[in-house]
């Protein structure tokens, strides 16, 4: 699990408050004082799973210190549409500075622990777990797949450099699976994990032949994936994937896999529609 690297954050949000406010809010500027202090409110106007709190609080202090921010839910909360999530108080002119940055944040994330909680109700009850993937917005990735985790979801790896997962065109390069595995097998270190995307049941039978640690049931056909799931007999994880949605889902792990990851939870999901009131 990838929780909130909190100096890597610091370091973003400089950033985006800079794309945002660049040389300063002209309109809050010319129209508030300076000294004009007041209050805020973060509404959720949606039903949805909390995420990103403490994210939109780093944004509020790292723009402005003197600024205060009181959290009235936690992550991983569920809330209904209504629900006051924070308040903030002090410099007007700070508050709304940072209104937008605050909000995108915690919008998306909220709409990915959102999405991934009613996979993860869809198949309760069953042998599998949900998963992300690589499928994020850059420069998001961490944000995002702790929001996953704060659905309930459990994250694959994090980039290429935390997992081996040889992929279809790893094997097209190679020859075969029974090929890619074997080669990277002899070179891997022992403490990782070996997978291979399969989608045959052929390639199933050489992942287990090579000695695969799982194999990537790449957009294999329900029945098919049932079949896999008996080839395989426990001797390695198991791994659903491809054009997974909250209606097929549960027919997914009704064929015994152990995992599903699903690209949907972080490259396509709405965000959550989310508010700053000033009271």
């Amino acid at each position: 699990m990838y929780g909130l690297n909190k100096q890597m954050l610091a370091i973003d949000i400089d950033r985006w408050l800079h794309e945002d406010i660049g040389t300063g809010d002209i309109t809050s500027l010319l129209t508030i004082r300076s000294d004009q202090l007041g209050k805020a409110t973060i509404l959720a106007k949606d039903s949805c799973v909390v995420a990103g709190i403490a994210v939109a609080e780093a944004v509020f202090a790292q723009l402005d210190p003197t600024l205060g921010f009181v959290a009235n839910v936690a992550d991983g909360q569920y809330v209904e549409a209504g629900t006051n999530l924070a308040t903030v108080t002090g410099s007007m002119q700070s508050i709304l500075a940072g209104e937008r940055l605050a909000l995108n944040l915690v919008q998306r994330m909220s709409g990915i622990a959102t999405l991934t909680s009613k996979f993860v109700a869809e198949v309760a009850g069953t042998n599998a777990k949900i998963l992300d993937t690589r499928k994020t917005t850059p420069g998001l990735r961490y944000l995002e797949k702790y929001a996953v985790t704060v659905g309930g979801g459990r994250n694959h790896r994090f980039g290429l450099y935390d997992g081996v997962l040889i992929k279809d065109n790893h094997i097209a390069a190679l020859g075969s699976v029974f090929d890619a595995v074997t080669r990277l097998k002899g070179d891997v270190s022992h403490y990782l994990k070996v997978e291979v995307e399969v989608s045959t049941l052929a390639d199933v039978e050489q992942a287990i032949a090579a000695g695969a640690d799982a194999v990537l049931l790449d957009n294999m056909k329900n029945d098919e994936m049932t079949e896999a799931v008996s080839l395989v007999d426990h001797k390695l994880l198991t791994e659903a994937s491809g054009n997974m949605s909250l209606a097929r889902v549960l027919s997914v792990a009704i064929t015994g896999v152990d995992l599903i990851s699903v690209g949907a939870l972080t490259h396509s999901v709405p965000a959550v529609d989310i508010s700053l009131n000033i009271s």
